[in-house]
């Protein structure tokens, strides 16, 4: 039997949570369920109404001729990048040292493909026009991810968005993105999904991130390519007999949340500032530009389990539920913001933030 977790168990006890939505229970699907009429019939085998009409649907709202539902975002940027390697008979693509394909998939994409991944750009920042431009390899696709997920949720800016996009369509490279969290950045972008998708070739989105529905992703480009994803789908075994628990979830849940991802950026520029205030603390961004970022301490991972959980008894909110090591001295955690956080009262937050700086100052001073 695996050992409990002292500061998740902490973390679960408390009155409330501050990141996400909730948690990740079978009322989430039932709350979906229940908004649809049950004489609907299924999806079979992708098609069916309910698999088109949102298909559809998603099209339309990222602005591209056609979408594909995908059971995973694993499967979908795998078939997305292998699809324009055979177009241009080349086995080579270019992304970001921290891509969840490079780092969470294991080799995949090399493994099942036979593609070969050109990394760009230093681990700590996101690709820039010169990364792509003083490539000294062909490759056949580009993919950037908005926002990068394992440095903190960071974007490049807008205009430099729009070059790259330029300079790959005047080289005939293709552009993916890996939009697993496109809703998210709207808001600081100022910009439509559909603006930001027409800087891409393809676009793939996920709908139990930010949206918070159960599992699924949508690939989105033109026909001829999305015609030949579900090929793909079919090779990797991703035509369920039925999808509907996905897409029923991911529909209404997009329908219930895409509106507030200009609440959930606005309450992590206001809790991050919380995070800041306090010593030996800081975030990444230190102003976030979209629902997450990361929270960096300069003690140790087991000094700071141990005050977390002093500060979720004293005060009844939890943070997080885990703390990674960077090493002996240093140790973080990733917040996503989603409905939890309007729930909190402003006087509680205050009170938290206080007492863990006190407690990060005291451990601080008897260290010294």
């Amino acid at each position: 039997m695996s050992q409990k977790n002292p500061l998740l168990e902490a973390f679960k006890q408390t009155k409330y949570h501050i990141p996400g939505h909730g948690k990740r229970e079978i009322q989430v699907l039932k709350d979906a369920l229940s908004s649809m009429d049950g004489n609907l019939e299924s999806d079979v085998y992708g098609s069916g109404k309910i698999i088109e009409d949102f298909q559809e649907k998603m099209a339309k709202y990222l602005g591209k001729e056609s979408s594909v539902f995908f059971p995973s975002g694993t499967m979908a940027q795998q078939i997305a990048l292998r699809i324009w390697c055979d177009q241009k008979d080349l086995k080579r693509v270019a992304y970001h040292p921290l891509c969840h394909l490079e780092i969470h998939e294991e080799d995949g994409l090399k493994k099942l493909h036979g593609v070969e991944p050109v990394l760009l750009a230093d681990k700590n920042r996101v690709i820039t026009l010169e990364d792509v431009t003083s490539m000294n390899q062909e490759i056949s696709c580009l993919l950037l991810e908005l926002p990068q997920r394992e440095i903190g949720g960071q974007l490049p800016e807008y205009d430099e968005l729009v070059a790259i996009s330029n300079y790959c369509r005047n080289k005939g490279i293709k552009l993916h993105l890996d939009g697993a969290r496109l809703f998210e950045i709207l808001p600081f972008y100022q910009k439509s999904a559909a603006e930001v998708c027409a800087l891409f070739d393809s676009v793939y989105v996920s709908f139990y991130k930010g949206v918070g529905g159960v599992a699924g992703a949508i690939l989105a480009g033109p026909k001829d390519f999305t015609e030949e994803s579900k090929v793909w789908k079919r090779r990797h075994g991703g035509d369920l007999i039925s999808l509907y628990p996905y897409i029923i979830s991911a529909d209404y849940y997009f329908d219930q949340r895409v509106h507030k991802m200009g609440q959930y950026y606005e309450n992590a520029k206001e809790l991050a500032a919380y995070y800041n205030q306090c010593s030996s603390v800081k975030t990444v961004p230190e102003i976030p530009i979209s629902n997450m970022f990361h929270v960096y301490f300069d003690l140790p991972k087991e000094k700071i389990e141990s005050i977390l959980i002093g500060v979720y008894n004293d005060v009844g909110i939890g943070l997080s539920g885990y703390v990674k090591e960077i090493d002996k001295d240093t140790c973080f955690y990733e917040v996503s913001m989603g409905d939890h956080y309007a729930a909190i009262p402003k006087e509680k937050l205050e009170e938290l933030f206080q007492k863990l700086g006190e407690r990060i100052n005291k451990d601080i001073v008897t260290v010294d």
